[in-house]
């Protein structure tokens, strides 16, 4: 008897707590709360793992953060664009380059400008976000690439599963094209590759030995390379280690890319 009357209150609890939440318009949720009907009574463990189930979620920033800075609120912020599969190396608590890449690529999904400053717009987007639309389903194990100047994004699906987000810069409007369609990953070549223009940092070439997904120190929140596929040099590190490659693997991870960047900046 105790323990349905603890049940009862418990439930009541949490549904007065998400009432209250939802009142309040705060980005705090409520999940994974069974009724107590579904508990068995005098069972220890079920009376436990209800106790669990009461989650608060997510808290959003009340401040303003910007690169550069760091504390509890951007290590909250960084273990949520983690649990989202954006890609930022590890959590520090600093508002670091790769921080700044994984909030481009988050408000670019989001449909926010890619300012890499979290305010009111960008902090509740974390709260509730929206998610990536995938373009080809029918491939289970694949990268995209949405080059459109307003998205600029690399998106890895393992099983139909996404792995990781990352932001991109793509070909330079009006000077360079990146090239859409349906690729494989051939080759890769590690470390600091001098090319004409410029360096390219483990590229992983999808087109001969011209283009590639390779890293690089600049991957600015617009279009920028010469028509290869920028990620941040950090993730360029592990990327290849994560997909399959003709060249060490015998078939190679599809590389779909989409949009355009050319001429018209759309």
């Amino acid at each position: 008897m105790r323990v349905r009357r603890w049940l009862a209150g418990l439930t009541l609890g949490a549904s007065a707590l998400a009432a209250g939440v939802a009142l309040a318009g705060g980005p705090a949720s409520v999940a994974g709360l069974k009724p107590a009907a579904e508990a068995v009574p005098g069972n220890p463990a079920q009376v436990a793992a209800l106790a669990r189930a009461v989650v608060v979620g997510y808290q959003a920033p009340t401040r303003t953060l910007k690169p550069g800075m760091s504390g509890a609120d951007v290590t909250a912020m960084q273990q949520r664009l983690v649990s989202l599969h954006y890609w930022l190396g590890s959590v520090t608590g600093s508002f670091n380059y790769d921080t700044e890449e994984a909030v481009y690529a988050f408000q670019a999904i989001n449909g926010l400008p890619m300012s890499a400053v979290v305010g009111p717009n960008t902090a509740h987007a974390l709260a509730y976000p929206r998610s990536y639309t995938p373009r080809d389903t029918a491939v289970a194990t694949r990268i995209e690439v949405d080059i459109n100047v307003n998205k600029q994004l690399l998106v890895y699906y393992k099983n139909n599963q996404i792995v990781l987000i990352s932001h991109v810069s793509s070909g330079k409007v009006n000077y360079a094209t990146t090239p859409t369609g349906t690729y494989t990953a051939e080759r890769f070549i590690l470390g600091r590759i001098p090319v004409p223009m410029g360096m390219m940092y483990n590229p992983v070439f999808f087109i001969r030995l011209v283009y590639a997904i390779h890293g690089d120190t600049a991957v600015p929140n617009y279009p920028d390379s010469h028509g290869c596929v920028r990620i941040p040099i950090d993730l360029s590190n592990v990327f290849y280690k994560m997909i399959n490659i003709v060249q060490r693997n015998s078939t190679g991870t599809q590389i779909y890319i989409y949009g355009t960047n050319w001429r018209t900046g759309s």
